[in-house]
């Protein structure tokens, strides 16, 4: 994960303070870039893989520490793991140096991103606390759900997914 391409990120855009995508005040990285296209998107602009502006690791990581309040920061898009090695530098800075959760959305399960065997992809999932995967789909969307649009999402819970080798939902009655 070394070298000028994990050092900065294309982005769709940047939220300072969400308390909609995650547990707490979370500083939210959209990427630019998605292959889901998923009908009925919140976030369609971010498709196009062309577009967007660029943004170093260190930029977003200096942004980040100088909110206190935060609990985290979330990676969403886009699709996250179209850029994995950008996103797990900073993840791993975030935790690091600062004690903070890393949430990452994809529109791929979790199954099919082991199945990919790529080090980046697996440095992401390994920086990452809680994932929401799964594609959205408009036809089981359910604004009633925390931190997701559709009912086929997982809000996982990747500390306990592996520490125990197998899927393990998210608490919500603890958040």
């Amino acid at each position: 994960m070394s070298g000028r391409p994990a050092e900065s990120l294309n982005l769709c855009g940047t939220e300072p303070e969400s308390i909609v995508d995650g547990p707490g005040f979370r500083f939210v990285v959209f990427t630019q870039g998605c292959p889901h296209h998923c009908p009925g998107c919140h976030n369609p602009q971010s498709h196009p893989f062309e577009g967007g502006y660029r943004a170093s690791v260190d930029e977003l990581f200096e942004a980040i520490r100088e909110n206190p309040h935060l609990a985290g920061v979330t990676f969403s898009g886009g699709e996250p793991f179209c850029q994995p090695a950008p996103l797990a530098l900073l993840g791993q800075r975030v935790k690091r140096e600062l004690g903070k959760s890393v949430m990452t959305y994809t529109g791929y399960t979790l199954e099919q991103l082991q199945a990919m065997e790529d080090p980046v992809v697996q440095a992401l999932l390994e920086t990452t606390d809680i994932l929401v995967d799964g594609r959205y789909e408009q036809n089981l969307r359910d604004l009633t759900l925390l931190f997701r649009g559709s009912e086929n999402q997982r809000l996982i819970d990747m500390n306990a997914t592996r520490a125990r080798g197998q899927v393990v939902l998210l608490d919500l009655e603890y958040l």
